[in-house]
């Protein structure tokens, strides 16, 4: 059976710092994704931090159905001085997350390297959800988040 999830990188002419600002600030997504047209930090959270919580509006496959989904943040790395950060979200309510998604951002000659990925979390049903459409929604996210990181690039490059 495939991986449960999938990545997807490109290079973006701009430094981490600035790049970090578009990948973590969720309130933003709606201008890349898209799946995820708004979302926003609820539970007192004002910004990006290893527990933050926010829930995303998703359009599922750009046309629905259309539902909020609760997000909590599990890795939050700002690029210190090697340029190397990591944010990363689970999706579902507490202890029942379904799914991980992150970014890397890794420097790289005048730019970073920033590569957007998914995990499914490895439980039965899911497990059984992959092997039926898998493939097919894989390539789904792919796509998704190429879109997404093209039109990140076009934002910090412009």
């Amino acid at each position: 059976m495939s991986a449960l999830g999938g990545e997807v990188d490109l290079f973006l002419r701009a430094a981490p710092e600035k790049v970090w600002d578009l990948v973590s600030d969720v309130t933003r997504i709606g201008e890349f994704s898209p799946e995820t047209f708004e979302a926003e930090w609820t539970h007192g959270a004002t910004g990006p931090a290893v527990g933050a919580r926010f829930k995303g509006h998703v359009k599922r496959n750009g046309v629905g159905p259309t539902y909020w989904s609760p997000c909590t943040v599990t890795q939050c790395v700002e690029p210190g001085p090697d340029g190397r950060g990591l944010f990363e979200f689970a999706v579902g309510l507490d202890g029942n997350h379904i799914n991980t998604w992150g970014y890397r951002l890794e420097p790289e000659g005048d730019g970073t390297r920033v590569t957007e990925y998914f995990r499914l979390t490895p439980s039965w049903y899911v497990r059984g959800y992959w092997m039926l459409l898998g493939r097919l929604r894989g390539r789904t996210n792919e796509r998704g988040m190429r879109t997404t990181l093209e039109r990140m690039k076009a934002v910090v490059e412009s």
